[in-house]
């Protein structure tokens, strides 16, 4: 797993616990930050800091691009790893210009595959492949 990988699922995490708790990714990321040593230490990595603020920045946006294409899905229903995948791709997508799309969209998929169902991967690829061709368009 590459380091990007690495820090996506960091990410993910800190999206999932927030989302959960009902808080704030960004202040969860400050709780975290802690510098350990030893063996057990698990950094923050730089990547994780930059996605988590620019989803938190960008979250109203995103979770309005998800409402409007999760087709028969509300916010609340999507299952929280699923609604929170959704919000590190978009966000990947249509604010990170120097990535490529597929590479975006692709990472989504494995932590999809990794961390949900295979009928949940299905669906994000649905959701992620149409903000990827209509992301031109999106008033920011």
């Amino acid at each position: 797993m590459s380091a990007r990988s690495k820090a996506r699922k960091q990410t993910l995490d800190l999206l999932y616990e927030a989302d959960i708790r009902g808080a704030s990714a960004a202040d969860l990321l400050l709780t975290r930050d802690v510098v350990e040593e030893g063996a057990d230490a698990r950094p923050i990595r730089e990547f994780t800091r930059e996605l988590i603020a620019g989803i938190t920045s960008n979250k109203r946006k995103i979770d309005e691009l998800i409402t409007t294409y999760a087709q028969g899905w509300d916010m609340d229903r999507l299952p929280a790893v699923d609604r929170n995948i959704l919000r590190l791709g978009i966000y990947e997508i249509v604010w990170t210009p120097e990535l490529a799309e597929g590479i975006a969209i692709d990472e989504a998929l494995n932590l999809a595959k990794e961390l949900s169902t295979e009928e949940s991967a299905g669906y994000i690829h649905g959701v992620l492949g149409k903000i990827s061709q209509i992301k031109e368009s999106i008033a920011l």
